[in-house]
């Protein structure tokens, strides 16, 4: 998925760019081959002061969408990087199908699951069990 993704953002901004070059070839060859004076009588002279301008505003205004779109697509990439988990029975959504999470990894990973405890779970959980083994010691038997 993290693949496709750069994939896609790449082809965004290749997109975008063969858009903005487009956009520079077009001022280049309304000023070269005289399309206003073509179009509405204006004298045919190149002015390279005015191609220079245009060109500048288009290619500063290509770098701020340039990096903007970068930007946000890291940022989509990051927010889809993200695992949905159930919060009730800790199942794993992905691709709209819901699995036990050692599904989810056994699927994804190469590498296989196990369970465990954490240290500071086993100390709550040992902790418990010490209480409850002095509550049923201190019942009277019956």
């Amino acid at each position: 998925m993290a693949v496709r993704s750069v994939k896609s953002a790449r082809s965004i901004l290749r997109l975008q760019a063969t858009a903005f070059c487009c956009m520079l070839v077009s001022i280049l060859a309304v000023e070269f081959f005289h399309i206003p004076h073509l179009l509405y009588g204006v004298p045919a002279e190149i002015s390279i002061p005015r191609t220079l301008v245009r060109l500048s505003v288009v290619l500063s205004i290509w770098g701020f969408v340039h990096f903007t779109t970068r930007r946000l697509l890291r940022r989509l990439h990051e927010l889809e990087g993200f695992l949905r988990v159930c919060s009730w029975c800790r199942r794993v959504g992905d691709q709209g199908e819901w699995m036990v999470m050692e599904e989810y990894f056994d699927s994804r990973l190469a590498t296989e699951t196990s369970h465990g405890i954490c240290p500071d779970c086993a100390h709550c959980q040992l902790a418990s069990q010490r209480m409850a083994t002095r509550v049923n010691a201190d019942r009277p038997a019956e």
